[in-house]
């Protein structure tokens, strides 16, 4: 089940104007439609303000004169000034359309670079939905508000201005009259602010938690029919949603509230200054075309004034959002290295605790092939004072030898395999590659040399062709199917051309494991990391794979996570891994006869020993 991640204290108390200030680097390339708009949009609302003053002119001239010529010329005033302000308004939007998608495409492309960047350690702490709501829904608000808020709380808050400018001019006295909500009103914005705050940033979080239950519902839906789980699925997913649904009943309270006190309080204010205002027309103290230049400058300032709250929510979902945003993005990526980086990992290789273990000893000119030196490996999150997965591990595999690691479940042998390629890094020691620091190298170098097959296969909802190759050359496309014995796919309905549907579940658990060592073979890699590659075969598929495995791994130099005899059989050597310590280095045959742990874990597989006694 998905955990909300709850914001921290300086989160939660943040300023809104500094969080959103962490956008201007996307929206500096497009600042100049953006002012333009702003500019076009405050005019626009100027134009609006200047038709109370032509009504004024009507009453006390034309009108009041009795006039018909000026009344047609004023309402034709009236006319040009109504279409300029649409005309404006509707340029404004056409100005900010454009730059703004392209501010949220740049946003996404950098946020989906920037996980493909992130190590493997922070995915397995981040919930994939939170990760979706963040590329999907977050970035939407945020062009929203790029689009709207940001612009109309400048527009508003000089129109106001304006328009508060004019009334005072008209008449202080009525305009001191319209001014008695401002404090309130203020009062109630900066309470809004802050529970309003706390409210978008624990629904935006839910909404991450709900779109992660859907992702893993959908993933897992043969695990969930197949256990008949549907129902206590959907009561999860209704109490997720139960708990998002009470979040956003709690924020259109917070907004009724503030909209009841800037609707109300305003309109309270423009009834006692019409009142007032009568008066003082029938006591001949104020022109009646001030009252109504007065009042319909009021009017049109209601808009301004009503928005407020509207503005306000959406800016705090606004920084909200941007929080989430670079929450992710200020996690630190995978760093290849420069010269600085190279020296630091050489240092941290020598300040490393030294094993109390004699060293492998190598003799002179042979540091070469796949080596682990004094490698220890703790995750990052785990307890200081816990025991390391890892502990001082000392392995050598010689350029093309083939090596097997074996161990009991949960002794670190995937985690080894990981190593190799850095989807986590050593903790102390180091690994080379034919005598190469492999932190010395970048990752684009290291995994072009290094290829991995994981025990648990991943395709994506792509073509055969597509999931095999992954960049590779076109030619290697049937050598590589013709070694994992994935020639079935000829029979699918497009042959390699065939879409697999998204996870490739439309294929089964070995077809998939065969095209996941097809894809790492299909390369020609001059290392091989294998973590039980063979473990959904049957018995003949097996045997047929395991034959053309052998000449692949001929020219290899390999890491074989193997827990059969059959593919223990694949290796030349095989280590033990016990405890997270290589305790036996040796032949299948050795260790089956001098070492009891390892002959007790060959002998759990019967079937696999049947096979080794043929």
């Amino acid at each position: 089940m998905a955990t909300t991640l709850t914001p921290s204290e300086s989160a939660q108390d943040r300023s809104t104007v500094r969080t959103l200030l962490r956008l201007w680097p996307y929206v500096r390339p497009v600042r100049v439609r953006l002012f333009t708009a702003a500019f076009v949009a405050i005019l626009a609302s100027c134009i609006g303000l200047v038709i109370p003053l032509v009504l004024k002119w009507m009453v006390d001239g034309p009108i009041a004169d009795r006039d018909p010529a000026g009344v047609w010329l004023g309402a034709l005033y009236l006319l040009l000034l109504g279409l300029a302000e649409a005309l404006l308004f509707g340029f404004r939007r056409w100005l900010v359309a454009r730059p703004l998608s392209h501010v949220e495409a740049e946003m996404r492309a950098d946020l989906y670079g920037h996980l493909q960047r992130l190590p493997v350690a922070f995915h397995d702490r981040w919930p994939s939905g939170q990760l979706l709501s963040r590329g999907t829904t977050d970035l939407m608000l945020l062009r929203m508000f790029l689009a709207f808020p940001l612009t109309f709380l400048l527009v508003n808050g000089v129109t106001i201005v304006v328009g508060v400018i004019i009334m005072l001019v008209q008449d202080w006295t009525l305009g001191l009259v319209i001014l008695v909500p401002a404090v309130p009103v203020m009062v109630t914005c900066v309470v809004f602010e802050k529970k309003y705050s706390r409210a978008a940033r624990a629904a935006q979080d839910q909404v991450g938690d709900l779109t992660t239950v859907v992702e893993e519902s959908v993933l897992g839906i043969r695990v969930v029919k197949g256990f008949g789980r549907h129902r206590s699925q959907a009561r999860a997913f209704r109490a997720l949603s139960g708990r998002l649904r009470g979040t956003e009943l709690r924020k259109a309270r917070l907004l009724a509230t503030i909209l009841g006190v800037i609707v109300t309080l305003p309109e309270v204010a423009i009834g006692a200054a019409l009142v007032l205002g009568c008066v003082r027309v029938a006591d001949g103290e104020l022109s009646a075309g001030t009252l109504v230049a007065f009042l319909s400058t009021a009017l049109a300032l209601r808009w301004p004034v009503d928005s407020i709250g509207f503005l306000l929510a959406m800016s705090q979902e606004a920084a909200t959002a941007t929080e989430r945003y670079f929450e992710v993005m200020d996690a630190v990526p995978e760093a290849d290295p420069a010269a600085g980086s190279r020296a630091a990992g050489a240092a941290r290789g020598s300040a490393a605790p030294r094993s109390a273990e004699p060293r492998i000893k190598l003799p002179a000119g042979s540091n070469v092939g796949l080596l682990f030196e004094n490698v220890t490996f703790r995750y990052p999150d785990a307890p200081p004072d816990s025991p390391p997965v890892l502990d001082r591990v000392d392995l050598h595999i010689r350029p093309g030898e083939s090596l097997a690691l074996v161990g009991a479940t949960g002794s670190g042998k995937t985690t080894l395999t990981a190593l190799v390629p850095r989807l986590h890094e050593v903790t102390s020691g180091r690994i080379t590659l034919d005598g190469v620091d492999i932190t010395a190298m970048s990752r684009e170098e290291l995994r072009s040399r290094v290829a991995v097959a994981f025990e648990e296969p991943t395709l994506f909802s792509a073509t055969v062709r597509e999931n095999v190759l992954m960049g590779a050359d076109e030619d290697e496309l049937e050598r590589a199917l013709g070694v994992a014995q994935a020639d079935f796919v000829h029979a699918l309905p497009d042959g390699v051309d065939t879409q697999v549907g998204e996870q490739g579940l439309s294929l089964s658990g070995g077809q998939r494991q065969r095209l996941a060592l097809a894809r790492a073979v299909v390369g020609r890699p001059d290392f091989l990391v294998l973590d039980d590659p063979l473990s959904a075969l049957d018995v003949h598929t097996e045997a047929a794979v395991e034959a053309a495995l052998r000449r692949v791994l001929a020219d290899t130099t390999a890491l074989i996570v193997a827990h059969r005899p059959s593919t223990v059989l694949l290796a030349d050597r095989v280590a033990l891994l016990s405890g997270g310590r290589i305790t036996a280095v040796g032949t299948h045959h050795e260790l089956l006869r001098g070492n009891p742990e390892y002959a007790h874990l060959m002998a759990a597989d019967p079937a696999g020993e049947r096979e080794v006694k043929r």
